[in-house]
């Protein structure tokens, strides 16, 4: 009896594992598909480069007063106006712009050492540790955000740091819920079952297994907690509890704006516009990011 050879697959085969990964589009490439996200990640990059060159591309030392020229309207010299101490506006939201980023940074730092650890271990291991993580992660759920850094500024002080270290830990929680819920389903998988089996240590079952299979979700709900915190700097920061003066804030300086809204009704659209946008960036990249993991998993 002849045995007829089957020639071996090639690249262009159907059904090969490279022309299922051609048929399948990259997580960030799914994520911009679309104009708005498009146009969300180019303003978020544009304001990252604004920000990190604000000392070339300001026009003026945003600290720098001029009494004899308060609530000047646009010009040349002040594209932006000044404001009620005759200071640049543009330069100061180009430089509050670091604030804006660098403020989820620490917020979002903080709520992850805590949070996905914690996540991690408990959706692992389960146990009583698992039990006890549940229940404290319901317990910060309970408190407003602003109002758990309101409690922690009045014992440390305000500063920026102080109160988005506040924010970070209201933040875990939140990523805790997420981690945990994610690593209880990759738990269930063989591969978790064969590291176990082989003496695969804890931390290498979850650095190296879990981990990596969780980071879809966990990138969507950092996305979307970006916006959150930037907007609990500027409230804070609103109150007087955030950057301290002369320092700018958009929260700061829409603050200033909001107290002389009579003599320059207009002073609020920089600082608020400024903040409207980057929230709305930070959203649009997180709902595109979670579509994205959404059509990657229903194929």
């Amino acid at each position: 009896m002849s045995v007829v050879a089957t020639p071996p697959a090639t690249a262009g085969t159907p059904g090969t594992p490279e022309r299922a990964r051609r048929r399948r589009p990259g997580l960030l490439r799914s994520m911009l598909s679309g104009p708005s996200a498009v146009a969300a990640a180019a303003y978020l990059v544009l304001l990252a480069a604004l920000a990190v060159a604000a000392p070339l591309v300001a026009p003026h030392d945003p600290n720098a007063q001029d009494l004899f020229n308060r609530f000047a309207g646009m010009s040349a010299e002040h594209p932006l106006g000044t404001d009620d101490f005759g200071r640049d506006v543009a330069s100061r939201v180009i430089y509050a712009a670091r604030i804006s980023l660098l403020a989820p940074l620490i917020s979002l730092a903080v709520g992850m050492a805590i949070g996905v650890p914690a996540g991690l271990l408990a959706g692992l291991r389960r146990g009583w540790f698992d039990a006890v993580a549940d229940r404290l992660s319901d317990t910060l759920l309970s408190i407003p955000a602003i109002v758990f850094a309101l409690a922690i500024i009045a014992v440390m002080g305000p500063s920026l740091t102080t109160a988005m270290v506040a924010i970070g830990i209201v933040f875990a929680p939140h990523l805790f819920r997420v981690v945990r819920g994610a690593t209880m389903v990759v738990a269930e998988e063989t591969y978790i079952s064969s590291a176990e089996a082989i003496g695969a240590s804890t931390r290498r079952i979850l650095l190296v297994h879990v981990l990596p299979n969780i980071r879809a979700p966990l990138l969507v709900q950092v996305t979307l907690l970006m916006g959150f915190a930037l907007l609990a700097e500027a409230s804070l920061s609103f109150l007087g509890l955030g950057v301290q003066p002369p320092e700018a804030s958009w929260g700061s300086m829409l603050k200033a704006a909001y107290e002389n809204q009579f003599e320059a009704p207009y002073s609020v659209l920089p600082s608020g516009v400024a903040i409207l946008l980057t929230v709305l960036a930070f959203n649009v990249l997180g709902d595109r990011l979670r579509d994205a993991v959404a059509g990657g998993r229903a194929r």
